[in-house]
C-alpha cells in the first residue's frame, strides 16, 4: 500500500515526457567517436543493457554497443520466465532461488508493463508423471519452500488443485492418470522487448548506445584497458573508456577480448529451443508442466495470445552461436512429450514458429547441463578487463550491479546503485489491470509499450490508416512499425518481425509475407533506397526458410 503524496513524484514526472524519447543510432555513434567514456560495454543482451543502465544512473557516461541488434542472441529466446526456479531447489541451491524471487519481485514493480504474473500447474499422475505420485507430499514441501523463499511476495500462495480443477485449467489433460495437481506462481515477459526497453531506458538517462556494432579488439595503454575498436558501417571506430565491459553471453566462446596469455573464462554453451503452435491445440489457461516419457526433463507449454510455447531443451552446444536452430529431432521431442500428456494431435505442420538458443553456463566439460547451477561469474582481469557471464533473465539487474561495482573499482570511483527502484520506460504511473481490462487495442498496446502506449494512440489520431494490422491474424499494427523506426533503433525487416513484434515466433510463413510492408515503412522512415528494402526483404525470406529446412530435417547451409 503506498501512502499519498503530498507532491507529485519526481522519478514518474521524469519518465513521463510530453514526447516519445528519442532514439538516434548517428547521435550515439557520433558521441563514441568523439567521447571519451567511463565505460564501454561490448553486449547488448539483457545483462549489458542493464549494466549501461545502472552505470548511467550512478553519473558514469556510458557506451554500449552490439554486434547485431538488441537482444538478437539468448534475450529474445529464453522461455520468457521470470521465476525463482524449483529446480534450483532441487539441485540445493537456496540462495539462487531466494535471490531471484526478490529481482523478479523488482522486475514486477519496475517494468510492470511488461513483466505479469503467471501461474504455473503441476500435475500429479498415477504413472509417468513429473513425479512419482508417492513424492506428492515431498513436492508440496518444495513448493512451500518456493513460498516461504520469496514466492510470497508475489500476494498468493501455492494451491493444491483436485483432478477437476486441474482439468479446469487445462481441460485436454489426459483424465484416465491425473489425480491432481499443484499450482504455484511466477512471471513472465516478452524477454526482447524487456531488454530494448531496459536499453532504451539507459539512453534516455543518458548513455550511448549502438545496435549493429561489433568490437573487434580491446585497447590498452599502459598496461590497461583504454576502449575499444568497433566496426560499425564498414568504417573501424575507436571508441575510448576508461574501463571496458564484456557481456556478450555464449559469445565469449568465440571472442573474450582478453590479453593474450590471460586465463580464459570458463564457457559452456547449452542449447534450448521452443516451438509454437496453435492454442486451440492445447487450450490452457496458464502455463503447464508435463512429462517427457523416458527423459528426466520436463517441459513447459505456455499460453502467449493465440499460440501455445513449447519448450525447452537443455544439451551441450558447440555449433556456430550465430546459426542455432531448432531441430526436427529437438521439435519431435517436445511435441511427442506433448501428446503422450494432453489429448491432442500436433503434428509438424502445426508448427507456427521455432527459436534456438544458448545459455552461457560458466562450467568446464563434463556431466548433463541440465545440473549446472545457474550462478553467475564476474571477473577482473589485472588490465582492469570486467567480464560478465552466466546467471539467468531474472538476476540480469543484480548481474549488472555487481558488474558495475567492479567496473567502479577499476575507475577508483565509489557511487550507489540505483536500479533497485529504477523504472523502466512505460513504468512510472502504469496500472496494468486498469489498462488491459477492456481488452481490444489499448489493452495490446498497454502491454506492450506501457504508459508509452499514449504515442502510439497520437500516431493513429494524426494518421488511422495505422491501424492496419502487420501480419494477418496477429495484433501488431502499423503503428508500431513506426514507432520501431522512430524510437526503438530498429533497422531491418528482422529487427521488426522477430523483436520490436514477435511475429516470426508466433506465424513464421505470414511474416514472410508481411515483410515487404514492413520493408516499405522502414524504407520511408530511415530513408532506405529500394535496393536496400529489396535486399532485407530477400535476407529475412532466406532466415524463415533455413529455419523452415532445418526444423523438417534438412541443414542451414
Amino acid at each position: 500500500m503506498r501512502f499519498p503524496e503530498k507532491r507529485a513524484n519526481a522519478e514518474r514526472q521524469s519518465l513521463s515526457p510530453v514526447e516519445a524519447p528519442s532514439l538516434s543510432r548517428g547521435d550515439a555513434i557520433r558521441r563514441m567517436e568523439d567521447e571519451e567514456f567511463d565505460v564501454v560495454i561490448v553486449g547488448g543482451g539483457i545483462t549489458g543493457a542493464y549494466a549501461a543502465l545502472d552505470a548511467a544512473l550512478r553519473g558514469l557516461s556510458v557506451a554500449l554497443i552490439e554486434k547485431d541488434d538488441f537482444a538478437s542472441g539468448t534475450s529474445s529466446k529464453s522461455s520468457k520466465m521470470i521465476h525463482g526456479g524449483l529446480r534450483y531447489i532441487e539441485q540445493g541451491n537456496l540462495p539462487l532461488v531466494r535471490h531471484s524471487l526478490l529481482e523478479r519481485q523488482r522486475l514486477r514493480r519496475n517494468a510492470g508493463h511488461l513483466v505479469q504474473r503467471l501461474p504455473f500447474l503441476f500435475p500429479v499422475l498415477s504413472e509417468d508423471g513429473v513425479f512419482d505420485r508417492r513424492l506428492a507430499s515431498g513436492f508440496e514441501a518444495l513448493l512451500w519452500t518456493y513460498d516461504l523463499a520469496g514466492g510470497w511476495r508475489e500476494g498468493v500462495l501455492h494451491q493444491k488443485l483436485s483432478k477437476e480443477e486441474v482439468l479446469a485449467q487445462s481441460p485436454l489433460f489426459v483424465a484416465d492418470k491425473l489425480e491432481g495437481g499443484f499450482m504455484y506462481y511466477d512471471s513472465r515477459a516478452d524477454d526482447a522487448r524487456l531488454t530494448l526497453n531496459i536499453a532504451r531506458t539507459a539512453a534516455f538517462h543518458g548513455a550511448a548506445i549502438a545496435n549493429y556494432a561489433k568490437a573487434t579488439d580491446v585497447m590498452r595503454d599502459g598496461g590497461g584497458v583504454s576502449g575499444v575498436v568497433a566496426e560499425i558501417d564498414g568504417n573501424e571506430v575507436q571508441i575510448r573508456g576508461r574501463s571496458v565491459v564484456i557481456a556478450v553471453g555464449s559469445w565469449l566462446r568465440d571472442w573474450d577480448g582478453t590479453k593474450p596469455g590471460t586465463d580464459k573464462p570458463n564457457i559452456r554453451p547449452a542449447k534450448g529451443v521452443h516451438v509454437s503452435v496453435p492454442w486451440s491445440k492445447i487450450q490452457n489457461s496458464c502455463t503447464i508442466t508435463i512429462p517427457i516419457p523416458g527423459r528426466t526433463r520436463r517441459a513447459t507449454i505456455t499460453r502467449w495470445g493465440d499460440t501455445a510455447l513449447l519448450g525447452t531443451t537443455d544439451e551441450d552446444y558447440t555449433g556456430d552461436l550465430d546459426a542455432a536452430h531448432c531441430t526436427q529431432e529437438e521439435m519431435n521431442f517436445l511435441l511427442d512429450g506433448a501428446m503422450h500428456a494432453l489429448r491432442t494431435d500436433i503434428q509438424p505442420a502445426d508448427v507456427l514458429g521455432s527459436i534456438a538458443g544458448t545459455r552461457p553456463l560458466v562450467a568446464a566439460a563434463g556431466g548433463k547441463t541440465l545440473d549446472v547451477k545457474r550462478n553467475h561469474e564476474i571477473r577482473t582481469d589485472p588490465d582492469g578487463l570486467v567480464t560478465v557471464v552466466g546467471g539467468k533473465l531474472t538476476t540480469s539487474r543484480h548481474m549488472a550491479e555487481q558488474t558495475v561495482d567492479a567496473a567502479l573499482k577499476v575507475l577508483g570511483k565509489r557511487a550507489q546503485c540505483r536500479t533497485k527502484k529504477a523504472y523502466l520506460l512505460g513504468a512510472a504511473g502504469y496500472d496494468g489491470q486498469a489498462a488491459t481490462a477492456s481488452g481490444g487495442l489499448p489493452a495490446h498496446l498497454a502491454e506492450r509499450f506501457g504508459t508509452e502506449s499514449r504515442f502510439i494512440s497520437q500516431m493513429i489520431a494524426a494518421d488511422p490508416a495505422l491501424t492496419a494490422p502487420v501480419v494477418e491474424g496477429l495484433p501488431y499494427i502499423e503503428a508500431e512499425v513506426v514507432f520501431a523506426a522512430r524510437y526503438e533503433m530498429a533497422h531491418t525487416v528482422d529487427d521488426v518481425l522477430s523483436r520490436r513484434t514477435r511475429s516470426r515466433l508466433m506465424a513464421r510463413d505470414a511474416s514472410g509475407v508481411a515483410a515487404g510492408r514492413v520493408g516499405e515503412i522502414l524504407g520511408r522512415e530511415l530513408g532506405l533506397s529500394d535496393t536496400d528494402i529489396a535486399a532485407q526483404v530477400a535476407n529475412y525470406h532466406e532466415q524463415i526458410q533455413i529455419e523452415k529446412a532445418v526444423l523438417m530435417g534438412g541443414t542451414s547451409s
